[in-house]
């Protein structure tokens, strides 16, 4: 899970996805997602709590790293 999480924050750096966007909720946003990826599945409310963001920026950037870097996410 962890090394999918960086990949994901590598791509997202690459295309500048994470310019004037909080490192927190983008990292924790590549959480989420790693976590639906690899099968360990967490609510954001589970991620936010740990990260010390709210459940709206987890919500907002995972979003936005889903579409801008072609990750299809199941829910």
């Amino acid at each position: 899970m962890q090394s999918r999480a960086v990949e994901i924050l590598r791509q997202a750096g690459e295309r500048e996805l994470t310019s004037g966007r909080g490192p927190t909720g983008v990292a924790a946003a590549a959480i989420y997602i790693s976590s639906i990826l690899g099968g360990e599945r967490r609510t954001q409310r589970e991620v936010a709590e740990v990260a010390g963001v709210t459940e709206v920026t987890i919500r907002n950037r995972y979003k936005e790293l889903a579409e801008k870097l072609d990750i299809e996410i199941i829910l």
